[in-house]
């Protein structure tokens, strides 16, 4: 098997150091946490929300999507 190399941060390098179990090498690190984790499409629909949250949910995007959307038309009334 081939390798290759990577460059990181030393945060990240940090955070993934915390990682290691044992004699654990990166690359184990790395393909553990990949397979415990999986993919983010596989997390779809596990919330379920109650019709309240939802509401809740709904009501304070609708608020904010209009709240930026008048900030931007002043924006742009402004530069004209």
């Amino acid at each position: 098997m081939g390798v290759k190399t990577l460059t990181i941060t030393e945060e990240a390098y940090e955070l993934l150091a915390r990682e290691k179990k044992g004699k654990e090498s990166f690359s184990e690190v790395i393909k553990r946490l990949a397979r415990e984790r999986g993919e983010l499409k596989d997390s779809f629909g596990t919330w379920k929300m109650t019709d309240d949250e939802e509401e809740r949910i709904f009501s304070s995007l609708k608020k904010n999507w209009k709240k930026t959307t008048l900030a931007i038309r002043g924006r742009r009334g402004t530069t004209s």
